[in-house]
């Protein structure tokens, strides 16, 4: 049993202010921070990734042209980039429709 009387209604209903209040909060509050905290944990991985194939691209570039000189380099990488943008372009509408929809 409860030491507080059956006739306490005030401390009846704080009690179930409170806890519907925990419920909202654990419901929403909660939820959005942990949400808030994973988004901006992504970002900061996400700039560390770019930043570290910015510099792997560059390391890349500077070894090749001290290897091969700059003006090859330049060519090469130039290729490589020529290369993949094809790919990608070849890429860019599904299997199914080879050509797009003409009305």
């Amino acid at each position: 049993m409860t030491d507080r009387p059956r006739n306490d209604y005030p401390a009846k209903i704080a009690d179930f202010l409170e806890q519907l209040a925990t419920r909202i909060r654990s419901l929403t509050v909660d939820r959005a921070s942990l949400a808030v905290t994973w988004t901006a944990i992504g970002l900061v991985i996400a700039t560390v990734a770019v930043l570290a194939v910015i510099w792997l691209l560059v390391g890349f570039f500077r070894a090749l042209g001290t290897l091969v000189g700059q003006e090859l380099a330049y060519a090469i990488v130039g290729g490589i980039l020529l290369i993949a943008g094809v790919f990608i372009w070849t890429k860019r509408f599904p299997e199914d429709e080879s050509t797009p929809p003409q009305e």
